[in-house]
């Protein structure tokens, strides 16, 4: 039986340190004060997407080097580069085993090898033997994902190329900032950029690892072009533009609570940015930036390993079915996204147990999280569901209709317990996509959820009780 005294616990530590805001409107369909920040199209995607896979390889994992999370200086004869088992199809299926909507690749990586068909210079694709020198990773991993019906994304290092000797964002290995050499890198960057979001379709994401220097920090011209071929996709990131949000770590866990908008700084929407620092494990609830968290974790990220390249004999290293579904609801249940690093190995194949520890977490979040005991959704500061029969839980899923944003301020969860009881489950602040609220299983007849305090009425997509582990 569920006892007030585990409730009280257990929803005591969601409110530790939680900071609110101003006095908020109790009844109005509308915010009193200024618009709130709304998701674009692509931010909203990409949200519903809730979980995604990044792939990282590169000519450094082909030619034998394993510099842990591939940070080597060196550059290699291109013809090293013959993954002979690379099979793209194999890479999407994984990532649809693990549940993930969308998967990213790397297009190109610090060491400056270009995945895909280009001239721009001579280190890339079309200087292998592999394939003739006509193969394009690029292109079969798109055509691969939508084949599976994921989304596809590009990952693109412009922080570090090896083969331009750009380190930290600058040439001349981070010291050319403003000399002919970074305009010229520049340049250079921006016409890789075109090629990536012209080529390829709608993807779902540009990433940019640790972001791109804008054009008033001395770096490439990006944003035109990606509003040019990309309107419908999410940037990331630069301090111009940050469609979400690094939530500050790679150990898998999201503040509490966790809202979807940060402070809008002028030159500053970047988690490298000291005005956005303090914010990006929980957010900001009066921020006017809809920049939701991105929660990333290497899959070989446990016993002493956190890489996001292959090695050899580091399977010990991955992540056990338990620490993936935890991490799942420390972040898609705190209203982040949730980005597994799988690695690639020099043959071109995932790996046989990672592909294995993917799909038993596919299987792990169904078995949570894929059968309500009941559902409902409602409008209003009261929305209340109830049991087709008396029944034992142990978590909650609450959704807002988050494109007409984040309305819920405060709120808590009660169940009607057998005798007719009603007995506080748990309480909390921001909701956003997804909240996973668990607490000690027990037997209810219904669940109500109380907005204690709002902006504008809230909008209930989704009130779920799920049995519990």
């Amino acid at each position: 039986m569920i006892t007030r005294r585990h409730f009280l616990r257990n929803s005591g530590a969601l409110l530790a340190g939680a900071a609110l805001g101003p006095r908020l409107a109790a009844g109005a369909d509308a915010p009193a004060g200024p618009a709130r920040p709304l998701p674009m199209p692509g931010q909203l995607a990409w949200q519903e997407d809730e979980i995604g896979i990044l792939f990282s390889f590169d000519l450094a994992i082909a030619a034998g080097d394993t510099t842990p999370n591939n940070a080597s200086r060196k550059t290699w004869d291109p013809n090293l580069y013959q993954p002979h088992n690379l099979d793209t199809d194999q890479w999407a299926a994984a990532a649809k085993a693990a549940g993930a909507r969308y998967a990213v690749f790397t297009a190109t990586h610090f060491n400056g090898f270009m995945q895909w068909q280009s001239d721009l210079y001579p280190y890339g694709l079309r200087q292998t033997a592999w394939r003739g020198g006509k193969g394009d990773v690029v292109a079969d991993f798109v055509a691969s994902c939508r084949k599976a019906g994921i989304r596809p994304g590009l990952y693109f290092s412009v922080n570090r190329n090896v083969c331009q000797q750009v380190w930290d964002h600058y040439a001349d290995w981070g010291k050319g900032r403003g000399t002919p050499a970074q305009e010229k890198f520049n340049r250079l960057a921006e016409r890789q950029m075109a090629e990536l979001c012209s080529r390829y379709g709608s993807l779902a994401e540009i990433w940019f690892d640790a972001g791109t220097r804008t054009p008033a920090e001395g770096g490439p011209d990006m944003l035109p072009i990606f509003e040019k071929h990309q309107p419908a996709s999410v940037f990331y990131s630069s301090a111009d533009r940050s469609d979400h949000r690094w939530i500050g770590n790679e150990q898998g866990r999201a503040g509490v609570p966790c809202w979807a908008t940060m402070p809008g700084i002028k030159g500053g929407l970047s988690h490298n940015s000291p005005g956005w620092r303090n914010f990006l494990g929980t957010g900001d609830p009066d921020g006017t930036v809809w920049s939701p968290g991105m929660v990333d974790v290497p899959l070989r990220g446990a016993n002493g390993i956190h890489n996001w390249f292959w090695a050899p004999g580091e399977d010990r290293g991955l992540q056990s079915v338990e620490a993936l579904a935890r991490i799942y609801e420390q972040s898609v249940g705190r209203n982040c996204n949730f980005v597994i690093g799988a690695v690639i190995k020099p043959d071109g194949s995932v790996p046989e147990a990672d592909i294995g520890r993917l799909a038993e977490f596919g299987v792990e979040v169904k078995r949570r999280y894929g059968r309500p005991v009941a559902e409902t959704a409602g409008r209003g500061a009261t929305v209340e569901l109830t049991l087709p029969a008396p029944a034992r839980i142990g978590s909650i899923v609450i959704m807002e209709n988050i494109a007409q944003g984040e309305r819920i301020r405060a709120y808590t969860l009660t169940g009607r317990r057998p005798d007719g009881i009603w007995q506080e489950l748990a309480r909390g602040e921001s909701v956003g996509h997804k909240r996973i609220e668990k607490f000690p299983a027990g037997e209810v007849t219904a669940v109500r959820l109380v907005a204690d305090r709002f902006t504008a009425v809230p909008q209930i997509r989704r009130l779920a009780a799920f049995a519990g582990v």
